[in-house]
Formats: C-alpha cells, sequence, structure tokens
C-alpha cells in the first residue's frame, strides 16, 4: 500500500470517528479521546479514586457502627477503629432489645412508619391525579396554593398543629395526645410529595387515559387501574421518602406522644443515653438503622432507573 493510500485511509477512519462521535450521545470525552492511553488510564484511577472516597465516605459511618455494637465498650474508647482487639460481645445486641426494650419501641417505629406511608401515599396519589389527570377548572389555583405551602418554614406551623392536635376541630373535647393519628395526619400533608407525584402524571401518555374513558372508564376506575399501575416507579420513590421521614423524625413525635410506651426509636433512644452502657446503645442505634438500609435495598432499582412507558401506546 502507498503512502497516499494510507494517508487517505487514515483520514477516512479520523472522518468516521468524527462522524461517530457527532451521531452518538455526546460527552464530555468522546469516544476517540476515550480510546487514547493516557486518557483512558486518567479515567481509571480517577473512577477507583472516587469509588473509594465514596464507600469511605457512605459506608465508613454504617460500618464503623455495626463493628462498635459487638464491640466491648473499653475497647471502643481506647481504639475505635481497630478490629475487636479483645473478641466481640454479642450480648450487646440482645440486651439492647430486652432490657431498653428496643423490641417495643422497634415495633412502635414499625407502626408510625407504616401509617404515615399509607396516609402519605393516599395523599400523594390522589392529589397529583386530581391535579394532573382530572384537571378541574380549579386546578390551577390548588396547584398555586400547595407550591406556596413549599415557602413556609415548618416550625412556624408547629405551634398552631400542636394546639389543632390537642383540640381537633368538630371533635368536641377529643385530643389525639398519644394517638398515632397525631403523627398520621399531619405527615399526610406533604406539598412535595404531591407535586412529585402530579409531575410524574404530567408524563403518562394522554392516549390512555381518553382510550380508557371512551371504553366507559369512570375517574375511580381510571385511577385504580390505569394511573396507578403505570406509577410503580414513583410509588416507589415516595414510600421511600415517607418511610424514612418518619423513621428519622423526632421533634413532632416527641411534642404529641408524650407516653414513652407509644414513642418510636427516634424520641427513647436519646432518652435512655445517658442511662446506658455506651456497647449496649451502640448496639440499639446499629437495630434502628436495620429498616432505613433495608428500604434503600429493596428500592434502589427504584432511583436508577426510569419508568419504562414506551409501550403504553402503540403506534
Amino acid at each position: 500500500m502507498s503512502p497516499t493510500t494510507r494517508l487517505s485511509t487514515r483520514a477516512a477512519e479520523k472522518a468516521a470517528e468524527k462522524a461517530a462521535d457527532r451521531v452518538g450521545d455526546r460527552t464530555v470525552i468522546s469516544d476517540s479521546e476515550r480510546r487514547r492511553r493516557g486518557i483512558r488510564v486518567g479515567m481509571s484511577l480517577t473512577h477507583v479514586f472516587l469509588t473509594v472516597g465514596l464507600v469511605i465516605a457512605g459506608l465508613g459511618p454504617i460500618l464503623w457502627l455495626a463493628k462498635s455494637a459487638v464491640t466491648p465498650t473499653q475497647d471502643t474508647l481506647q481504639q475505635p477503629f481497630a478490629l475487636w482487639p479483645n473478641g466481640t460481645d454479642w450480648e450487646n445486641l440482645s440486651t439492647a432489645w430486652n432490657d431498653i426494650h428496643i423490641d417495643q419501641y422497634f415495633f412502635n417505629t414499625v407502626i408510625i412508619a407504616l401509617g404515615a406511608w399509607f396516609v402519605q401515599l393516599l395523599i400523594a396519589t390522589t392529589g397529583g391525579y386530581a391535579l394532573s389527570v382530572l384537571r378541574p377548572w380549579y386546578a390551577p389555583i390548588l396547584n398555586a396554593l400547595v407550591l406556596a405551602t413549599l415557602f413556609i418554614p415548618g416550625i412556624v406551623l408547629l405551634v398552631p398543629l400542636y394546639l389543632t392536635i390537642v383540640h381537633p376541630p368538630l371533635l368536641g373535647d377529643v385530643s389525639l395526645l398519644d394517638n398515632y393519628l397525631a403523627v398520621w395526619l399531619p405527615m399526610g400533608a406533604n406539598a412535595f410529595n404531591i407535586l412529585l407525584v402530579k409531575r410524574f402524571f404530567d408524563s403518562l401518555p394522554r392516549e390512555v387515559f381518553e382510550a380508557a374513558r371512551t371504553d366507559g372508564a369512570g375517574p375511580f376506575r381510571l385511577f385504580w387501574s390505569i394511573v396507578l399501575p403505570m406509577s410503580k416507579p414513583i410509588l416507589g420513590v415516595v414510600s421511600v421518602f415517607a418511610i424514612i421521614a418518619a423513621w428519622k423524625d423526632y421533634l413532632w413525635p416527641m411534642l404529641v406522644l408524650p407516653d414513652p410506651a407509644v414513642q418510636p426509636l427516634s424520641v427513647r433512644l436519646p432518652a435512655v443515653q445517658s442511662q446506658t452502657e455506651l456497647d449496649v446503645f451502640l448496639a440499639a442505634l446499629a437495630i434502628a438503622t436495620l429498616i432505613p438500609i433495608g428500604m434503600f435495598l429493596l428500592f434502589q432499582s427504584v432511583f436508577l432507573r426510569s419508568a419504562g412507558l414506551g409501550g403504553a401506546v402503540k403506534g
């Protein structure tokens, strides 16, 4: 092959690479640049550095807590980063579960989280459905009012909300103190979840709704049989937000649930800290993290993948 032919071939290859870069998804580094050895090695080192840094920053505290939960107090104080220099103490977990009644507070937290999840999911889906799919003439007004509540600091509403729980309207002398409804109902009024679900419903194909109405589906049937099955990704996201928020909430449950017998872990753990050995307290904290970690492992795919709605409409 002559030099002229080789030059022509290289020019053609470079032109093809540039055309492929233009046709494909263009990123900061193109495919042709990614093939270069120096850039490839630099990107690999960067990826390794970022991965290790994220693992240390994200998993480090959780792993240290898990290690300290079965480590004697003296070892934790003297050598906090050593891996069990004098052996493990698995009795910490059973002591935390039984002696300081973590089992009872754990059950209370599960009840609060499940109730908050149901109420938030019910309000968010029905509110988003009304604003996005049904669209009454006053929907823009409602949407503006819901959006406006996001700009009100929660601490400002603390006193009036507490007085409403102590003396609920239309219920006479009945008080909701030490009642889980006092936690569930305020959590249901979550404007962020309503707007989040509404934005997702806005992206659903309207042709499916029109076809369902043509087949005789009413508003409830449309909501239950068409909208909800197409909305599994956003339902998973709202579920995670609702359960995690209820699991870690401290101030409001402390105010409306003064009876220790019905208080969740987030309220009782700080209360028993001064009366509990450090190793047992760390074991109790480790037990309290089980549900949030389990929720992440269960719903991580919901956050990482988008909704596959391409097959909802044919043609």
